[in-house]
C-alpha cells in the first residue's frame, strides 16, 4: 500500500496511455455486460415452452389446383384418413402453425364499439379436435362441439358465437379475475361482434415469437375454405417420423386435384423461428470474447512497454534491496489502479448503455449482480494479464543498474 503514492506519480507522467488503456477496460465492461445480459434474455425467450408436444408434431398443406376442386369434401376425407392412421393421436385442419411467422390477429375487448382497451390476440381455427391434436390443456370451460363447427370463406367477416382463449388472453382481457372466472365472459371483436368465451386453455403460442402478446391466443370453431389447408397432427410418442411419411403417401394417393407440400415437424419450425436469437448470440458471444482477448493483450502491452522503459529503473531497486515480490507487487498494483479507474467508467457507461437498449429496443433492465460480477472478472483478467510481464521484470539483474548504457 505504501506503494501507491509513487505509483500514482509514475503513472501521471504517463497519463495519456493509463487512460487509454483504462478506457479500454471502460469500453470492454460496457460491451461485456450488455451482451451477455441480451444473450441471457434471448436463451430466456427462446426456452419458453409453447404449450405443444412439439417432439410428437407435425403438418402439412394440402393445395387443390383442379377446377373442380371440392376443398370441403377434400379436407373433412383426409382429417378422417390421417386419424385414422396407426400412431396417430389426433389431426386437426388449422390456418397457421405456432412459431411460424406468419397468422392471424384480432383484437378483442370488453365492451362494444371502438372505443376502451383493445388486446391483441393471435387466432387458430380449429375444429372439435383441436385441443387434443395441439396438446394444449383445458383448465377451465368446455371444447368445442362437433355441432358447432362451420367453415369458413376468403372473404367472411361474421365471427363464430364461442371462442376459447389462453390463460394470458384472460388475464390481459380482465385482469381482476381468475382464469376459470372468465369462463362465460363476453368478449367483442370487430368493434361490436361479441364471442361468448366458452373456454380456457393453460398455454399456447402465438406465430410471432417476438411480439409481445405471444402467450395471448384464441381458438375458433370454424374450418377454412381458402383453396389451401393446413393439417397439424399429434402422433404418439416416437412415431413422428414414420407418421409423417405414411401420411403424406396416404394424401397423394387421393385423387383429389391437390398438391401435398411443406411436410414439416414442429422442432424444425422451433429451430427456424429462434434462428436469429442463436445467430445474435453466436455473435454476441464472438464479440465477448474477441473484446476480452484485445483488453487483455493490450494490458500486457502496456505493461511488457513500461518494463522495458524502466529496466534500469528496475535494476536500481533491485540494488537497493527491493525483493521480486516488491517489483512484481508494484507493476500489479499499478494494473489494478488503472483496471479500477477503468471499471468505474464503465460502471456508468454500462448502466447508460442499457437505459438506451431498453427505451430503442424494449429489453429487459440489466440486473444489478451483472456489474459486480464483471469488476471481479475484469479485475482477475487483469492481474492475470500483468503476471507474465510483472514476472519477467522481478527478473532483472541488480547489476543493469550498474550499465551506463
Amino acid at each position: 500500500m505504501n506503494q501507491i503514492g509513487p505509483i500514482f506519480r509514475a503513472l501521471m507522467r504517463n497519463k495519456v496511455g493509463a487512460f487509454l488503456l483504462a478506457l479500454q477496460i471502460a469500453l470492454t465492461m460496457t460491451i461485456i455486460v450488455n451482451a451477455i445480459h441480451m444473450i441471457e434474455n434471448r436463451s430466456s425467450l427462446m426456452a419458453r415452452p409453447s404449450g405443444l408436444d412439439e417432439a410428437n408434431q407435425f403438418y402439412l398443406t394440402s393445395s387443390g389446383y383442379r377446377d373442380d376442386f371440392n376443398e370441403q369434401l377434400v379436407v373433412e376425407q383426409d382429417l378422417r384418413l390421417l386419424r385414422q392412421l396407426p400412431g396417430v393421436i389426433n389431426a386437426t385442419q388449422i390456418n397457421a402453425i405456432p412459431l411460424s411467422g406468419g397468422g392471424w390477429s384480432m383484437g378483442l375487448r370488453t365492451a362494444p364499439g371502438q372505443d376502451g382497451l383493445n388486446t391483441g390476440v393471435a387466432i387458430y381455427f380449429v375444429d372439435e379436435n383441436g385441443i387434443e391434436a395441439l396438446d394444449v390443456e383445458l383448465i377451465a370451460g368446455n371444447n368445442f362441439s362437433t355441432s358447432e363447427i362451420t367453415y369458413r370463406e376468403p372473404n367472411a367477416v361474421e365471427w363464430p358465437q364461442n371462442a376459447i382463449i389462453t390463460a394470458a388472453a384472460a388475464k390481459a382481457l380482465f385482469p381482476d379475475l381468475e382464469p376459470a372466472q372468465v369462463v362465460g365472459k363476453t368478449g367483442y371483436i370487430s368493434g361490436d361482434e361479441p364471442l361468448t368465451i366458452v373456454g380456457i386453455i393453460d398455454q399456447l403460442q402465438a406465430p410471432w415469437n417476438g411480439w409481445s402478446g405471444v402467450e395471448r391466443v384464441m381458438l375458433v370453431p370454424q374450418r377454412t375454405l381458402f383453396g389451401s389447408s393446413r393439417y397439424f397432427i399429434r402422433t404418439e410418442p416416437g412415431q413422428r417420423d414414420r407418421v409423417m411419411k405414411e401420411a403424406e403417401e396416404l394424401l397423394l394417393k387421393q385423387d383429389a386435384g391437390r398438391l401435398i407440400r411443406n411436410v414439416r415437424t414442429m422442432t424444425e419450425t422451433r429451430e427456424d423461428s429462434y434462428r436469429g436469437h442463436q445467430a445474435l448470440q453466436t455473435i454476441l458471444w464472438i464479440t465477448v470474447v474477441l473484446l476480452t482477448l484485445i483488453t487483455a493483450l493490450g494490458i500486457v502491452g502496456m505493461v511488457t512497454f513500461n518494463v522495458n522503459r524502466r529496466r534500469k529503473q528496475i535494476g536500481t531497486r533491485r540494488a537497493l534491496g527491493a525483493s521480486r515480490g516488491d517489483i512484481m507487487g508494484y507493476f500489479m498494483m499499478e494494473n489494478f489502479m488503472v483496471t479500477s479507474l477503468g471499471l468505474l467508467l464503465g460502471l456508468g457507461s454500462s448502466i447508460a448503455l442499457n437505459i438506451w437498449l431498453v427505451d430503442a429496443f424494449n429489453l429487459p433492465r440489466i440486473g444489478w449482480h451483472y456489474l459486480p460480477i464483471a469488476m471481479v472478472i475484469l479485475w482477475l483478467l487483469g492481474q492475470l494479464a500483468v503476471f507474465g510481464p510483472a514476472r519477467r521484470a522481478a527478473g532483472i539483474s541488480p547489476a543493469l543498474a550498474t550499465r551506463t548504457t
